[in-house]
């Protein structure tokens, strides 16, 4: 059965701050009042709003999206499961830490969900009690190369936002890197990830968790967000009670020659907000190229996915679109899970 939710019906002043702080979050030390300042309003009325959009399920959290692999390890994998056995599936996937995102698609493989922990000897023992406990083998599904990371969810034109809307750190072409991450460092994306105190001075309680002064706690978020690191900083919204509810997983089987080709111009399309490179797993599955495209009605989002196929041309072999059908958990990556 597809979730039913309701939705959240914004006033322009929460409109614009959902518009206009999914990314650029102030790196002072009162950033709710330089928002205010833009914003024409006070901090107090500032804050007021978040935790509104906080009670009705909109706002997630203020904090970081992080670039796959930069910090710990993650994996995106699938399982195939019969129809009358995917609640309780998903309930066995969703008592793993490590699991921050479980979502049922429409296609056979249909309950896909994104690990996120320590180190991939974490992620496989995780994987390894799923598969245990459901008796159910799981695809393994890592990321080879990222286009395009984001989540940000422009409210304008049915979320279609100029190409300019995507953040730089976001939407450049980068392989997969080791950075070079200190303790501090780890700790600092660990909190980000589960979201700055909606509070006038939320850097303070940020620097206390990580045992460092908030001069200091600001200086590293921003060298964070300046090497790509964190490819977001700022609102962290939630897709379905904005009215975004079809939403689609597209995959594209690409010959390897073509696929980085490909992946850039998908990742410019203002309304795909992840776009990367994973494995084939023959003969279960064959797309080595997946994007994310959020719409409010399924015919929109087909027609933006087959935009894209037509973009592909004779470059693309096959393809399929595996809309969303219920979410079991959002949330934001434990870098620490074990």
């Amino acid at each position: 059965m597809t979730e039913m939710l309701a939705t959240a019906v914004l006033t322009r002043e929460e409109l614009s701050l959902v518009d206009n702080w999914q990314r650029g979050f102030p790196l002072v030390p009162r950033p709710f009042s330089a928002i205010g300042a833009r914003e024409g309003i006070g901090e107090a009325r500032v804050l007021d709003i978040l935790r509104r959009l906080a009670r009705l399920g909109v706002l997630s959290r203020v904090g970081a999206t992080l670039r796959p692999n930069t910090a710990g390890a993650s994996m995106l994998a699938a399982m195939q499961v019969s129809p009358e056995r995917l609640e309780a599936v998903a309930e066995i996937v969703n008592r793993e830490p490590a699991v921050n995102h479980n979502y049922e698609r429409e296609h056979a493989i249909n309950l896909w969900f994104v690990l996120t922990g320590a180190d991939h000897a974490v992620l496989d023992a995780a994987l390894a009690r799923i598969r245990a406990a459901s008796g159910i083998d799981v695809l393994e599904l890592p990321l080879e190369r990222s286009y395009h990371i984001d989540l940000g969810f422009p409210l304008a034109a049915d979320g279609v936002a100029g190409a300019g809307w995507k953040s730089p750190s976001s939407r450049a072409y980068c392989p997969a890197a080791a950075w070079t991450l200190d303790a501090a460092d780890q700790r600092l994306l660990e909190l980000l990830a589960e979201g700055l105190a909606l509070v006038p001075e939320p850097f303070g309680p940020l620097a206390e968790a990580a045992a460092i002064t908030e001069d200091e706690a600001l200086d590293r978020v921003g060298r964070l967000v300046a090497t790509g690191v964190v490819t977001r900083l700022g609102l962290i919204v939630r897709h379905r009670p904005l009215g975004y509810r079809a939403n689609a997983m597209a995959v594209w089987d690409i010959a390897d020659g073509e696929v980085d080709a490909i992946g850039r111009d998908f990742a410019a399309a203002p309304y795909v907000t992840l776009c990367y490179r994973r494995p084939r797993r023959l003969p279960d599955w064959r797309y080595n190229l997946f994007c994310m495209v959020h719409g409010r009605d399924r015919a929109a989002t087909a027609a933006k996915v087959a935009e894209l196929t037509r973009l592909a041309g004779s470059r693309q072999r096959d393809h399929a679109l595996l809309f969303s059908r219920r979410c079991f958990r959002q949330r934001g990556a434990r870098l620490t899970a074990i």
